[in-house]
């Protein structure tokens, strides 16, 4: 297993390159790491004189070219570590050689330097950056770490060593340290708001302030509510806790005529605290199923709030209803269909719509392309289907074909000219942008009467079942 790394090395500030040269392979060649110069290997230059190798290709690759470089890229080094006790120094130099000579292919001096003063035996490669004819440079190019890694695990597998096994980020170790969160006086208060309305304990407001002083606050009244815990400095406005713990919001949600959502510490930093209120997006809003919330768990407050909602939106369905002149159950089916077959057949126009544009934009592109290549496949049917001729206009030929099997599959007897699809295009383009005007409105117009409709089933299925409840006890009690 090796995981490798390219690294560019630059000219040191405030001195030479000849000198940066130096420092930097004296360091791949230190004795303490290569045990006295044991593991050091190199291709097309001598490893004593490496450094001074390099300086003379630069020197002429400036004479043959008349080049000068403007940056200040020396040389290039792979870095390649592997894993603890699985190879040997003599290996591990053997895998670095091979890697450098296929990464350069052969084009670029370099030297290996296996370091044994780690757990983990490691290579230095560094290789020129001028070629060996010295006529160009190295050229780094996208995705450059990707294609070394990949060679170095093909020539791990050749020598019978493990590779690194690809993971996902989200299955990465994470090494970045995480700290807890610190908590803050105001979410003290929302955390003793919060278990006051979860014991239900409150019946109004001035009863949960109560709560509060009994759970040690200090409580100042005035033209906003204000509090002060233990250790606290300052007085904190229930305003200042956020959306949920205003003093407006507070008493609507004892009222029942808001849900409250409870403050989740460790959440708060990455998604902000949301709570609900009623809808305002749409007229009126499909009713809650209070059953179905009470078995998720929900509280008396929920209830309460549901109960007021549901009112509330019934009512706003029948006056739906009256405004569009519906005044039976059969009238408002029909509205229904006939609603929902209008945004059927809009839906339906606009994908002919733009089905056709794509028609239009094909066969333009196979006309051009029939036009460029009529006389090369004119020729190509006097030379007899040459198969030379092939070869050589393959491309044309291919398209030629590509073209006439489209006019085919299109049913296309004579080729309309360019111009007049364009013209076709413009005007089937302007019909579809008109279309989607009706189809915003016929698709609000449905979701509309379709919610109406659903409010309305669930008001007379509510009350059926009431009223089979009232037969029931009253048979019971007979």
């Amino acid at each position: 297993m090796a995981a490798t790394r390219l690294i560019t090395m630059h000219q040191n500030k405030g001195k030479s390159v000849a000198k940066s040269l130096s420092d930097r392979t004296d360091y791949a060649k230190n004795g303490e790491k290569t045990e006295n110069g044991q593991f050091i290997n190199s291709y097309a230059c001598q490893a004593e004189s490496v450094d001074e190798e390099f300086m003379l290709s630069k020197r002429e690759y400036e004479r043959l070219t008349g080049r000068h470089p403007r940056g200040n890229i020396i040389a290039y080094q792979i870095r390649q570590s592997f894993k603890p006790g699985e190879i040997t120094p003599e290996e591990a130099n053997q895998v670095g050689y091979e890697t450098a000579m296929r990464f350069t292919k052969g084009n670029h001096a370099f030297i290996v330097a296996t370091h044994t003063d780690k757990a983990h035996i490691h290579n230095h490669i560094i290789f020129n950056s001028t070629s060996l004819d010295c006529t160009h440079k190295f050229r780094d190019f996208f995705f450059v770490g990707l294609a070394l890694q990949r060679l170095s695990d093909i020539i791990c597998l050749e020598h019978g060593l493990s590779v690194i096994e690809k993971k996902k980020p989200s299955e990465r170790v994470k090494r970045r340290t995480t700290y807890p969160e610190k908590k803050s006086f105001r979410d003290d208060i929302r955390d003793a708001i919060d278990q006051i309305l979860k014991e239900g304990s409150a019946k109004d407001f001035d009863e949960l302030l109560f709560k509060l002083e009994d759970a040690g606050y200090e409580i100042k009244r005035g033209k906003h509510i204000s509090l002060n815990g233990k250790d606290q400095k300052r007085f904190i406005r229930l305003r200042s806790l956020g959306e949920g713990y205003t003093e407006d919001d507070l008493k609507k949600i004892l009222a029942g005529e808001m849900e409250h959502a409870f403050y989740d510490n460790e959440k708060a930093e990455k998604q902000p605290k949301t709570y609900q209120r009623k809808k305002e997006d749409h007229e009126f809003d499909i009713l809650i199923d209070i059953q179905k919330k009470l078995a998720q768990g929900k509280g008396k407050y929920y209830v309460r709030f549901a109960k007021n909602f549901n009112t509330k939106q019934v009512a706003k369905a029948v006056l739906y209803l009256k405004q569009h002149d519906i005044r039976s159950y059969d009238d408002l089916e029909k509205n229904v269909k006939t609603a929902t077959e209008r945004f059927t057949k809009i839906s339906a126009s606009i994908k002919n719509k733009e089905k056709r544009l794509a028609e239009i934009q094909v066969l333009k592109t196979h006309i051009i392309n029939y036009v460029k290549t009529k006389d090369v496949y004119a020729d190509y049917r006097k030379c007899g289907y040459s198969k030379r001729f092939l070869e050589e206009h393959r491309q044309e030929i291919l398209l030629h074909k590509a073209a006439k099997n489209a006019f085919d599959e299109l049913g296309v007897k004579k080729l309309p000219k360019v111009k007049e699809l364009n013209a076709e295009y413009a005007e089937v383009l302007a019909e579809k942008k008109k279309l989607y005007g009706e189809y915003r409105q016929a698709k609000k117009d449905m979701q509309e009467i379709q919610r109406a409709k659903y409010d309305i089933d669930q008001f007379l299925k509510d009350d059926e079942e009431q009223n089979k409840e009232r037969v029931r006890k009253h048979n019971i009690t007979r």
